[in-house]
């Protein structure tokens, strides 16, 4: 192996979520510098296209000639396959997920179909396109309160609760914002869980107890409007039955290297998956860093590993 592998942090990007990806991305630039790595931050501005903000990185990585991608990108173009399928393109190593497990992350719709494929737990649910005017109806939940989120975007953009009818439709209009298709779920009462998976080994549970009605973008990123319990407070035996359906949930998808799992523990102490993260937030004080710290794994390691992972993963030649 190299003595020093010249690393590429990709952070930024046109997406909603630029701002909270370059703070995943400084923290990993700097991280893998205090390890003595040669790590060279790409900031991608946010007002491009996806065609140039493909051909931007590309003529980035070609002037730093990068060994290994880190890629700390969050939302569209980052999470949903298409830089991951442009470092593939490259024949570049990268940190996460393939372009087909990242676009199922993002794919609300095709990762449920995926988790139930693996007999995991999922809220009752169904796809509305809004194209189709007011041709749709609600068949698959049952009742009030539902949930109404956007199928393809991350940080619980567009995320509305609905506890009565007349709550439908502005619900409907913020989720589309974010697209066409529509995601409707009942809504699952219980404890918020999240458990990270390093390589494939899943990582101690973490409870969220947001001070919002559920985990929303303010709860996530507004200091203190979150209380995370780190590792979460639970029964030996329960706590392992959720970590093995964020395993599950991770292997379902086809996920590599890391990702976290969002999950409700019912009312019965079953585990309900919601979706699966592919890049979840890289801050030091994220939660999946959080919950390696629980098992001694400190950031500066994490990230240093993330990148050993990628480099002994050899680039795609097709």
């Amino acid at each position: 192996m190299k003595d020093s592998l010249r690393i590429a942090v990709l952070m930024g990007g046109p997406s909603e979520e630029h701002g909270i990806s370059l703070k995943s991305g400084q923290g990993v630039a700097a991280a893998l510098r205090r390890r003595r790595w040669i790590a060279e931050p790409v900031v991608i501005p946010q007002d491009l296209s996806v065609q140039d903000a493909c051909g931007f990185v590309e003529r980035a990585l070609h002037q730093l000639d990068a060994d290994v991608v880190f890629i700390a990108l969050h939302g569209a173009f980052g999470e949903d396959g298409t830089i991951q399928r442009l470092c593939e393109d490259l024949h570049l190593a990268y940190t996460g997920s393939d372009a087909l497990a990242s676009r199922l992350g993002m794919d609300k719709e095709a990762s449920r179909r995926r988790f139930q494929a693996a007999g995991l737990k999922v809220p009752d649910w169904q796809v509305v396109d809004l194209r189709q005017g007011s041709a749709w109806a609600i068949t698959a939940v049952r009742a009030y309160p539902l949930v109404v989120k956007p199928t393809n975007q991350g940080s619980s953009l567009g995320v509305s609760i609905v506890r009565r009818e007349e709550e439908l439709e502005p619900a409907m209009v913020a989720a589309g914002r974010y697209g066409d298709r529509v995601l409707i779920e009942e809504f699952v009462a219980g404890r918020e869980l999240t458990v990270g998976v390093l390589g494939e080994e899943p990582l101690p549970v973490v409870e969220i107890r947001p001070s919002q009605p559920f985990f929303n973008y303010a709860a996530k990123y507004t200091m203190g409007a979150t209380e995370y319990v780190v590792p979460a407070v639970l029964p030996p035996a329960t706590a392992q039955m959720a970590q093995a359906a964020g395993l599950a949930a991770h292997q379902a998808l086809g996920c590599r290297h890391l990702s976290r799992t969002d999950m409700i523990l019912n009312r019965d102490d079953v585990p309900v998956i919601l979706e699966v993260n592919t890049i979840p937030g890289f801050t030091p004080t994220s939660l999946l860093p959080k919950a390696a710290a629980c098992i001694e794994i400190s950031y500066e390691e994490l990230c240093e590993r993330l990148v050993m992972m990628a480099w002994q993963v050899p680039a795609p030649l097709t």
